[in-house]
């Protein structure tokens, strides 16, 4: 007996909720898997540093990108003795999108300014505090802006130990005792240097306090990585962030890394279209360095 027209439609029916049904079983399974892993991850105990068991990173967080070749990441960590929590803010520069700079407050007829009063001046999408300086707002060290030396020493004590350089645009990391000055346009002497072409740099004569910080570093993509320690209580050690800033479970790994002044000098801000973050300080700086969008 032929096929009618009514079995057809039964047919074809039919044929339509199997289809129907084998994709809801694959979207479902999908969901189970992405939800099993979100909640595994969630769930990882906090992870101790080797440096100090006695501080752990409670979460890793995940870099986000805000604006092309500008990505931003906390990180979370938190210190068993004695008890306190420790947010470090991150910011990572693709330079073939972003051009740095060091900028100065008396550019702006000032004697002092915050990261956020930097970037408003300057039009910097991001800002950083930058060198140490004295009750006058002087440099304690070299300093080098737009080709000027308004400081041309090299301080030579155990403090000052790397040199944060840009020519033609590109940023660079040296030891002080590698830094020709003529070869850079622009430059600020700090310290300590933590890292270097991926080594940990031996620290001595300086004390390894904990301490609000601010760090600027280079990876080996040649991103520039910016990060500042969001608390009003304690901060890091050298070894502590030696390791979080090089270790491949923490996902920042830069190969140089330069201490920049700290504790209520040190403050990040950084506005890209609609996102905004600010770590303010307790301070106004007379330097820092500032990231902008690089023209096309």
């Amino acid at each position: 007996m032929s096929p009618t027209p009514r079995s057809f439609f039964f047919v074809s029916v039919l044929l339509f909720l199997v289809k129907v049904m084998a994709r809801l079983s694959i979207t479902v399974t999908l969901l189970v898997l992405l939800f099993a892993s979100s909640i595994s991850v969630s769930s990882q105990p906090p992870a101790n540093l080797k440096t100090n068991p006695n501080l752990a990173v409670t979460n890793s967080g995940s870099w986000k990108v805000i604006q092309k070749g500008v990505e931003f990441r906390t990180l979370a960590l938190e210190r068993s003795e004695p008890s306190l929590s420790i947010d470090l803010k991150l910011l990572r520069f693709d330079m073939h999108w972003i051009v740095p700079r060091v900028l100065r407050s008396a550019q702006f007829q000032l004697k002092g300014a915050t990261a956020k009063t930097f970037a408003e001046k300057s039009g910097a999408l991001a800002t950083i505090n930058a060198n140490y300086f004295d009750t006058d707002g002087k440099p304690l060290a070299f300093l080098k802006i737009a080709s000027q030396a308004i400081n041309a020493r090299i301080a030579k004590t155990s403090l000052y130990t790397g040199i944060f350089s840009i020519k033609d645009q590109r940023p660079l990391i040296s030891h002080r005792d590698d830094f020709l000055p003529e070869q850079a346009d622009e430059g600020l002497q700090c310290g300590p240097l933590l890292l270097l072409h991926g080594t940990a740099q031996p620290i001595t004569g300086v004390p390894s306090r904990a301490s609000r910080r601010a760090l600027i570093g280079i990876d080996q993509e040649q991103r520039l990585v910016i990060a500042v320690t969001d608390s009003l209580l304690g901060g890091l050690h050298w070894p502590e962030l030696q390791e979080i800033f090089s270790a491949t479970p923490w996902q920042i790994q830069v190969t140089d890394l330069l201490n920049l002044d700290g504790g209520g000098s040190a403050q990040l801000y950084v506005k890209a279209g609609k996102f905004e973050e600010m770590v303010a300080g307790t301070a106004e700086v007379p330097v820092a360095i500032g990231f902008f969008s690089r023209a096309n």
